[in-house]
């Protein structure tokens, strides 16, 4: 008899994932052949370090590299910067320079700085691989056309008018047949459609583009693989030393920060499409960066072209099921197979197709998502300045300028600080002192206060996050001499609450209480009988109609004492100070709103408990959430028996209507209804609480489910089983979104982002959840909204 080893479970899972990831190599495979290709034609470096490039990538990179699903090989992100190393130094020494940036990425990843890659701004990123998408487009159009490109951008528009005058009809009929289909293979109707959709977009538009051209017999250019023996290796780096420590640099920094931004990019394509239990462990950035420098150390010595992570062939590696790196590992021996066995099927492929191919992914490079949320953030001259410096310069100064252009877009906003006095009717001198007031404003802001009468009353709004030690000083030591002499003065935030000068006095040194970003409650802070809070609080002579009435109505309470509730007081009273304080400060921002409707930027989810303030939480305002809450912040599953569809329809009518950036889902400490749910029993009565808390249910059976990992809060355990429910709710609710209709449509296009956040109200403390490889972490912010 035979002893035979015990086969563990995770043997056993990794058996039964193998059939997966073999199907989602080959489909990755598919795609990584001709892009290959079209990309070594577009540096022109020799075909074959295409193909060699994309089996190392997949080989060593998928090996080494931190992020499991993430395929790489050569991208489009680099060929403007191969190109130019060619043309300058050789095909030769431009390999020796991959072999060194792929030194200097390991010399990064030991450093472990793979983080500090991702601080540049993503206008910067997007603008720089747009700029090289541009340049791309236009080189590869000559080919299009049946010519041959010139050496820069600026030389190939130049050319363009005397190409377009002598085309070659073949060239152009085989490029413009290779975009029909590669543009219309994803829109192919009906079920015989489907079927064909499963063969990726850009083989199939090689594939036809290539018969055509055989089968007609048209006379082009084609693909030319030379024997392996005669395949070019690195040589010892010749040229000017400068000039090749700033080409090492220049590979190490692109290539670096567009392998990890796919890495991250691959992380939020897995977390929207996969349940908790399907997902592979997030990316390991520095384990990522080791390996694409290994990579690029073994492509530079085998003759291969630069290596990076790609993001095409990545999400097409999630979207087809690989459940782990053997995924791409299997996809690298298909190529190396195909290398050495189909040469006679390659030579066959016309150099035009190729470079129509090429020539729509530089197309692509250039996002209108990414604009619009460059835009969206103000930074549109930092996008436009990098792509015109890399597509007339290169992509190292292209960076170089667009990192030297946001660095002065954030100083000049930074110093950008406008300050204006106006004498309203009543005699009050109002300060408006709009940005950050740092010492450059300080001139500024002491002209403006000196002009005001020392008798007279003022105030003085502050609407601005920062201010510095010497813009404090001023303010107060005029504001101490302004009472000396007689006039009152009163110091307000962008939110109108008011420091008194007891409050100043009583502050701890260096709080700037004039800044203050919250304050307490009235309704907490005075115990005073009803009747007498209400009186205190008239209505302005300037406040709508309906808000005259109420404050009117405060006012006769108090002059004519009557039963009252404690409840009615505090709203009259609350209102009153809304349209005294805080209306005149937010009355032509509403009025904006309500001109242009409301665009919130997400949707935010969370519970009925009075203790969360979602505008204090999120520093939000009008016009910013579109808030929905309820008891426990449940999201119902679609389908579920409830006879409320409110939550739905919100949701729905958030993502599809309102099109929100983001859904976040925020659970709190203390919260009474997980406790009503650790509490229920068979026998408790059907009431229509016990029904609506029937929706988390599941979230109950999460957490004491074996297959799901328990949730921390910065490392440590929740303090009790309610807090664990608290925390497991908000996962489980996160899944009940994947659910619904809309939100899984919008996560698939990648225009949506969940969110889970936990606000611990005795802390007054919150936790952004991440997904950790056994268990969710919770990542502290600190004051300022950092990372902790």
């Amino acid at each position: 008899m035979t002893a035979t080893a015990p086969t563990t479970p995770k043997n056993q899972s990794a058996r039964a994932d193998l059939p997966a990831d073999l199907s989602a190599s080959v489909a990755v495979f598919l795609i990584a052949l001709p892009l290959s290709l079209g990309i070594a034609l577009a540096t022109g470096a020799p075909l074959q370090a295409g193909l060699v490039a994309a089996a190392v990538g997949g080989i060593v990179a998928g090996r080494l590299g931190g992020a499991p699903l993430q395929v790489s090989g050569p991208a489009a992100g680099l060929t403007v910067v191969t190109a130019e190393l060619i043309q300058h130094y050789g095909w030769r020494t431009t390999c020796a320079i991959t072999v060194l940036a792929g030194l200097c990425q390991l010399g990064l990843a030991f450093l472990r700085t793979a983080r500090s890659a991702l601080m540049v701004s993503p206008a910067i990123v997007h603008g720089m691989l747009a700029g090289i998408g541009v340049t791309i487009a236009l080189a590869q159009l000559h080919i299009v056309l049946g010519g041959t490109p010139q050496s820069s951008a600026v030389a190939n528009v130049v050319g363009l008018p005397g190409q377009l005058a002598d085309l070659h009809p073949a060239a152009l009929g085989v490029s413009v047949l290779t975009l029909v289909v590669l543009l219309g293979w994803p829109r192919l109707p009906g079920r015989a459609g489907g079927a064909l959709r499963k063969v990726p977009a850009a083989l199939a538009a090689v594939a036809t583009a290539t018969a055509f051209a055989t089968l007609a017999g048209l006379t082009l250019p084609r693909v030319d693989l030379p024997s392996w023996r005669s395949h070019a290796l690195p040589e010892l780096p010749q040229g000017p030393l400068l000039g090749l420590i700033a080409a090492v640099l220049t590979i190490t920094l692109v290539g670096s920060v567009e392998s990890l931004l796919s890495a991250v990019a691959t992380d939020k394509l897995i977390g929207s499409e996969r349940r908790t239990a399907d997902r592979p462990p997030r990316a390991d950035l520095n384990r990522e960066l080791r390996g694409q420098g290994a990579a690029n150390i073994v492509s530079g010595a085998l003759g291969g072209l630069p290596i990076t992570g790609v993001a095409v062939r990545s999400v097409a590696n999630v979207k087809a099921g690989a459940t782990s790196r053997r995924s791409a590992m299997f996809h690298g021996f298909w190529v190396l197979l195909a290398a050495g066995l189909l040469v006679p099927v390659l030579d066959l492929i016309p150099l035009a197709a190729l470079a129509a191919l090429v020539m729509a992914v530089g197309v692509q490079m250039v996002s209108i998502t990414h604009l619009r949320s460059v835009n969206r953030h103000g930074e549109v001259l930092v996008y436009g300045t990098t792509i015109a410096a890399v597509v007339l310069g290169g992509v190292l100064e292209g960076v170089a300028i667009g990192i030297a252009v946001a660095v002065a877009l954030a100083l000049h906003r930074l110093a950008r600080t406008r300050i204006t006095l106006e004498k309203q009717d009543s005699g009050v001198h109002r300060v408006w002192a709009r940005g950050q007031l740092t010492f450059l404003a300080v001139p500024r802001l002491s002209r403006v206060l000196n002009q005001i009468p020392h008798d007279a009353h003022a105030v003085v709004e502050l609407d601005g996050s920062f201010m510095d030690h010497a813009a404090y000083e001023t303010l107060q030591d005029w504001q101490d001499s302004h009472l000396a002499h007689g006039g009152s003065a009163e110091v307000t935030g962008r939110s109108g609450a008011r420091t008194s000068e007891a409050d100043r006095r009583t502050a701890p040194r260096g709080t700037h209480q004039c800044c203050r970003p919250w304050t307490p409650w009235q309704n907490h802070c005075d115990h005073r009988p009803a009747h007498a809070r209400t009186a205190a609080t008239p209505a302005p002579a300037s406040a709508s109609a309906s808000a005259v009435t109420a404050a009117e109505a405060a006012t006769a309470a108090a002059e004519h004492p009557a039963p009252r509730s404690r409840g009615a007081g505090q709203l009259a009273n609350g209102i009153g100070t809304f349209q005294r304080d805080t209306a005149p400060l937010v009355r032509d921002e509403l009025a904006r709103l309500a001109r242009e409707g409301q665009r919130p930027s997400q949707l935010f989810l969370t519970c009925a408990d009075s203790r969360l303030v979602t505008s204090m939480i999120t520093a939000s305002g009008p016009g910013d959430l579109f808030t929905v809450r309820n008891v426990g912040n449940l999201v119902p599953l679609p389908g579920a028996e409830s006879t409320d569809d409110s939550v739905a329809a919100a949701i729905e009518y958030a993502v599809d209507v309102l099109k929100v950036d983001s859904i976040t889902v925020c659970g709190h400490s203390g919260c009474g209804a997980m406790q009503a749910l650790l509490n229920s029993s068979p026998t408790t009565p059907m009431t229509p609480l016990r029904r609506w808390l029937r929706h988390g249910l599941p979230s109950l059976e999460r957490m004491g489910s074996r297959h799901h990992a328990w949730a921390r809060i910065a490392g440590r355990l929740p303090a009790d089983a309610v807090e664990q429910l608290c925390l497991t709710n908000v996962v489980q609710q996160l899944e009940h979104l994947r659910a619904h209709e809309s939100v899984a449509r919008r996560l698939a296009e990648g225009t949506l982002e969940l969110h889970g956040m936990y606000f611990h109200v005795g802390e007054a403390q919150a936790y952004l959840l991440s997904e950790g490889e056994d268990f969710f972490d919770c990542r502290v912010f600190d004051s300022v909204g950092q990372n902790a």
